[in-house]
Parts: C-alpha cells; sequence; structure tokens
C-alpha cells in the first residue's frame, strides 16, 4: 500500500502542497504528500483545509496517525470537520486536491514545541508527559527538587534572546539504539520505525530526537511565561509554558 510523503519534516513552514487523494474514508482522507504534522509525541495535530480542483474547501479539524497494515508513523488521517459529510462523498482515490494548513495555529505549535526543548536544557530531569497545544507546552518533569519561576522565566528568556540556530539532523535507527543518553522523555518513544531517527539540535543547547515542528532560530519563539508551576504528585512537577 502506497504510504504518504511528510513533507513538514522536511521543511517546517510549507503552508501547502498539491497533493494525490489515495484513499477516502468517514474517519478521513489519506495523501500520497501532506504538509499536516498528525498528532504525536505530545504535539497536536494540524487543521486546515483540503481545497478540490473547484476550489471547494474541505475543512480538516485534526490530523492523526493512519492505522493500517504496513502504516508508517509519517502516514497521516486528515479528518474532516463536523459537516464536511458532502463534500467529503466528492472526493475519490486518484483525484487532486491542494492541502493548506492553518498556519497561525501551526506557528504556535511550532514555537511552542522549540520552547519546550529550551525548557529541558533550563531543568536537566527526565520528562514524565508533555502536550504541545496551540495555547500552551506543559512538562512534566520526573524530580522532588523544588523549581523557581523566576529563573525557569530567567534562562528562557536569555536563551530566546541569545538566538540559537535550530536545526534536524538524522541517525540510524542503529546507531540510536547505542545512544540512549539522547532521550529525555518517559512517555514518548524516539521516532523509530523508518530505518533513520530525526534528532532536533539548538546550538550549544539541547540535542534529542524528535518529530515534531521547530522554529529555525529560537529568538523566534518570543516572550514566554510561566502560566502554571504545580506538584503534580511526590516525585513529579508540572510546568505549564505560554507565549507571553
Amino acid at each position: 500500500m502506497t504510504t504518504t510523503r511528510a513533507l513538514f519534516r522536511e521543511d517546517a513552514y510549507l503552508t501547502q502542497c498539491e497533493a494525490t487523494v489515495l484513499a477516502v474514508g468517514e474517519d478521513g482522507v489519506r495523501l500520497d504528500q501532506t504538509v499536516f504534522y498528525p498528532l504525536g509525541g505530545g504535539q497536536a495535530g494540524d487543521a486546515g483545509a483540503l481545497v478540490l480542483a473547484d476550489g471547494t474547501r474541505i475543512e480538516i479539524a485534526d490530523t492523526r496517525k493512519a492505522k493500517f497494515e504496513g502504516a508508517t508513523p509519517d502516514d497521516a488521517l486528515h479528518v474532516p470537520a463536523p459537516g464536511q459529510e458532502a463534500l467529503l462523498a466528492r472526493l475519490a482515490a486518484g483525484e487532486r486536491v491542494r492541502a493548506e494548513i492553518d498556519w497561525a495555529r501551526r506557528h504556535r505549535h511550532m514555537r511552542l514545541h522549540t520552547a519546550s526543548h529550551l525548557m529541558c536544557a533550563v531543568l536537566p530531569y527526565p520528562v514524565d508527559g508533555c502536550s504541545i497545544t496551540t495555547d500552551y507546552a506543559r512538562l512534566d518533569f520526573a524530580t522532588v527538587e523544588p523549581i523557581e519561576r523566576d529563573m525557569v522565566e530567567a534562562r528562557l528568556a536569555e536563551l530566546v534572546s541569545a538566538a540559537h540556530a535550530v536545526a534536524t539532523e538524522w541517525i540510524t535507527d542503529e546507531e540510536m539504539a547505542q545512544r540512549p543518553e539522547l532521550v529525555r522523555t518517559m512517555s514518548v518513544k524516539p521516532p523509530m520505525g523508518l530505518g533513520r531517527v530525526r534528532l532536533l539540535r539548538i546550538e550549544s543547547v539541547d540535542l534529542q530526537p524528535c518529530g515534531g515542528t521547530h522554529v529555525r532560530n529560537t529568538q523566534e519563539i518570543g516572550a514566554l511565561r510561566v502560566a502554571k508551576l504545580e506538584k503534580k504528585s511526590a516525585r513529579t512537577r508540572r510546568l505549564v509554558l505560554e507565549l507571553a
């Protein structure tokens, strides 16, 4: 079965692409290539629209990973918004569409996801849960040590203003297996299974496996504030970041 080419892994700034429909079902649409990021690794899925040749727009409310025999982590299912059933019925395998993401939503995800990597540099503890949404980035750190809100905000501001370059690198699955120290998250496994693993490097700050979308420079994140800092359990501290 044909799988999807995930263009967002090559360039997170792509906002649209031409694509061929691979399959259509009640649960969504699969394309031969896409700019839509599917829910995974703690990051929310993209929203947007599929535009037909005549200009008709099928609104997409969410993107999830497709589940079928032989599916890869890149196979995305574009989930239509409520009320799009009649338009969805017009689609068939082989048709051409233009996939357009909601850029404002995606860019917030990129800024907050990159900020979450900065938090891993500021707080050198294992991560026991994370969530990247349009409104916030939440990380649960496995530690009994107290965390100072003012210190976190000050260090994040320094890292953002220092304009560190952000780039991706690739290593093989075998190399990843030999470098377990790169993995910071206890709850999310590295995006393996395609023969190679994508790493996110923030120059002089952080290096860890990640399949999400990020900005090109920490300065693009903008101002941040700690919206919540709490003791989730005896051994876990929860920190929620928002764009200021």
